[in-house]
């Protein structure tokens, strides 16, 4: 679990070296080739953005205005 933002940069920083060793392994290896492989890659990516999104969660709980200014713009939500 992600606690602070030293932990957030690393996870980021984990995050794209696991996508651009998907995307390595796709290009060199066609489909039905290291399937299990490129299936835990995406797990692992997959808990990272889950882990990502809580911190994210809980970081504008605290700070809900400071730490993005408002445009103007009416959310879509």
């Amino acid at each position: 679990m992600i606690t602070n933002a030293a932990e957030y940069e690393k996870a980021e920083q984990e995050l794209r070296d696991l996508e651009k060793r998907l995307e390595e392994l796709q290009r060199s290896h066609p489909i039905g080739l290291k399937g299990f492989t490129k299936a835990g890659i995406r797990k692992m990516i997959a808990r990272i953005h889950e882990e990502l999104a809580i911190y994210e969660g809980s970081e504008e709980a605290r700070e809900p205005e400071s730490r993005f200014p408002s445009t103007g713009r009416v959310s879509p939500n």
